[in-house]
């Protein structure tokens, strides 16, 4: 059986951390876990490399995590913390002199095909613009011979989407998961899950509401992100109940398919 590699390239809210302006003890930190940058994800899976949206800080977390291949991506939703580093993909098609995949529900292709029309067009002989490919989907589909399942999630009024790709889950940015959404996470062994901050929020989990879901959900290993700078790394990790752990840039987990 083959692996999947999920790579939290951020699990930083739409803020990052340390935040503009603020000497709290997640932004004064010296403990790396601390750093987080705007949440999203590299994934390998058979022969495709995946991201899970593209936010205002794809091009840093690239040159850090060291890739320059992107096959398509999984967008969750349109808010600028996941969509709007959407113009550095024009990198990674100038690198494979190729188009990217984006794939999403019709709420989110709108807003891009609205907002990013000129990452349509054909390419230039300088690749000098993204070249992308939009497909809107609401269910399985397969991508280069890799099973890629949606899962439907509430993000306050937004329909939001997490991302299951074998035994591994990635569900940013919700306040609820519908009951036909929790049946697809059955069997799941990682669940990456939103965990905004303390106190609760209209469109996403609070920390007693990310440890209930992931209570709820089952799966062996629960790993928090999307966190405001209210959440220091030690402090939380004090916290956590059994196989839940606080997430942090930079880490990679490794499935199953």
């Amino acid at each position: 059986m083959s692996n999947v590699e999920f790579t939290i390239l951020g699990c930083g809210s739409s803020a990052g951390s340390p935040a503009i302006g603020c000497d709290c003890p997640t932004c004064s930190s010296a403990d790396p876990r601390n750093r987080r940058t705007r949440c999203s994800a590299y994934v390998r899976a058979g022969d495709a490399c995946f991201l899970i949206d593209t936010g205002p800080d794809l091009r840093g977390q690239a040159l850090r995590e060291g890739f320059t291949r992107v096959d398509a991506v999984l967008y969750t939703h349109p808010h600028a913390d996941h969509l709007n580093g959407i113009d550095d993909l024009r990198a990674f098609c100038y690198v494979k002199q190729g188009p990217i995949a984006l794939f999403g529900n019709d709420f989110t292709i709108d807003n891009i095909e609205s907002r990013f029309d000129y990452a349509l067009a054909p390419p230039s002989p300088t690749w000098d613009k993204p070249v992308l490919l939009t497909h809107r989907i609401d269910g399985p589909f397969s991508f280069m011979g890799v099973a890629v399942h949606p899962i439907p999630l509430a993000h306050g009024g937004w329909p939001c989407l997490g991302w299951r790709i074998g035994d591994v889950a990635w569900l940013t940015d919700l306040s609820d998961i519908p009951p036909d959404s929790l049946e697809l996470l059955d069997g799941i062994d990682t669940l990456f899950l939103d965990c905004l901050r303390d106190r609760p929020y209209k469109s996403h989990l609070s920390v007693e509401e990310s440890f209930a879901w992931a209570a709820r959900v089952g799966a062996r290993r629960t790993v928090l992100i999307h966190m405001t700078h209210g959440l220091e790394y030690r402090a939380l990790t004090a916290r956590c109940p059994e196989g839940v752990e606080v997430g942090y840039d930079g880490l990679t987990v490794t499935g199953r398919l």
